[in-house]
């Protein structure tokens, strides 16, 4: 799997051309799984050695696989995971097993950096302290998150780490996005929109590199957790999501957008207290509450020709992220180049058709050969709007951030 990947960004390229190949860990966790990556950086490469995950963390059933190159590919290891902490011990142990060098360095996705982290950081008590205090921000993922630090600096002692925040990308957006309709005093409190899956469209950004400078770009990252961007000179001014993950477009199991007053209603009438309401507009909702039986989009689309809920279910989520599509294209006058990536958007090629159905007055146009094809480019060619498939990669943009913080 050594291979090299293209794209340098900015931030990297520099300490890349002045230092020695080394290895850097990335680290990607959710809230029972840790995907991570191991990387040789330097010298103008970037070498991906190995990568894996740590599944169940906190079930019955947890394993831990790593896909390494062809000649020395190491079997998944089924294993109880009780937490974050015993899942890096097992990946840690993984990456030995496999005879993989010992990270030189390790970056980590944080989901929030809160109104003062805006850029990536070198892990200290100082960082520390501070993110302990945004942790009402982000309560389901920044515990987690900073477990994960502190099992790192205990089983690689010494070993400096890098936190880069999912919330960084989005720092350019104009005042005017970034404010709440709330009372002013609440601003001063944080009460902002962050917007989140920041390293994803760093990614994409430069993978297009100079269209991302020169283009109207909206890109639609479409997973389990979904949202959209728009990318005016390869920076964001608009996002769908906003104070936390769970607004903007409808996801896999959380509410997108939702009308406060449907809360208020549940609080006065049905008596529901915060956790009862975090459940249903994180766990329970989108895709699988309409649906009423999953949150797969794969399942969805497989069931939706002899079930109506599960139709019904994508159909929802097209009309969701094609409406976003328009408000985002009214955002930047227009928009030359779209693109989709996610689980959902790389792999969904019914979905990205539905959603480009409802675009044509944005001169948006797909193929149907190669939209089946998952092609590169599932436009015509000379379409007024460039349609773009285009698979993320954020654990590489956490390495080159890693690589230059810690190569400085």
């Amino acid at each position: 799997m050594a291979q090299t990947i293209l794209g340098v960004s900015r931030f990297a390229s520099t300490a890349m051309s002045i230092s020695k190949p080394t290895s850097i860990l990335a680290i990607n966790s959710g809230s029972s799984s840790i995907k991570f990556a191991l990387y040789e950086m330097g010298r103008g490469r970037e070498n991906l050695l190995a990568r894996g995950a740590a599944e169940g963390i906190g079930l019955a059933r947890g394993r831990v696989w790593l896909d390494a190159s062809s000649d020395r590919s190491a079997k998944p290891v089924n294993q109880r995971l009780e937490t974050h902490g015993e899942a890096i011990r097992a990946v840690l142990a993984a990456l030995n097993r496999d005879k993989h060098p010992r990270p030189a360095a390790v970056g980590h996705r944080l989901v929030n950096g809160g109104p003062k982290h805006t850029q990536p950081e070198r892990v200290s008590r100082g960082l520390i302290r501070s993110l302990q205090k945004v942790i009402p921000l982000a309560p389901l993922h920044l515990p987690t998150e900073l477990a994960i630090i502190s099992a790192i600096a205990a089983e690689l002692s010494g070993t400096p780490q890098v936190a880069c925040f999912d919330t960084a990308f989005h720092r350019t957006m104009p005042a005017i996005a970034r404010h709440l309709p709330l009372p002013r005093a609440l601003w001063r409190g944080g009460l902002q929109r962050y917007g989140f899956h920041g390293l994803s469209y760093e990614y994409i950004v430069s993978a297009l590199g100079r269209e991302a400078r020169d283009q109207r770009v909206i890109v639609a990252h479409l997973g389990n957790g979904a949202s959209l961007a728009a990318i005016r000179h390869g920076r964001s001014v608009e996002t769908t999501m906003g104070f936390t993950p769970t607004g903007g477009v409808i996801m896999g199991t959380r509410t997108g957008d939702l009308d406060p007053g449907v809360l208020v209603y549940l609080m006065r009438e049905r008596r529901w207290g915060p956790a009862r309401f975090e459940s249903l507009v994180d766990h329970e909702s989108g895709l699988l509450g309409i649906s009423g039986t999953t949150s797969d989009m794969k399942a969805l689309l497989a069931k939706r020709s002899r079930d109506f809920r599960a139709r019904e279910a994508v159909a929802m989520f097209c009309y969701s992220v094609c409406k976003q599509i328009g408000a985002l294209a009214a955002v930047l006058g227009g928009c030359d180049t779209l693109v989709f990536t996610g689980g959902i958007g790389e792999r969904a090629a019914p979905v990205r058709a539905a959603i480009c159905r409802g675009l044509a007055h944005l001169g948006v146009r797909v193929a149907r050969s190669r939209n089946a094809a998952h092609a590169p480019v599932i436009s015509p060619p000379r379409s007024a709007c460039t349609v773009r498939v285009i698979p993320t990669n954020e654990e590489l943009v956490i390495a080159r951030h890693t690589f230059y913080m810690t190569s400085r």
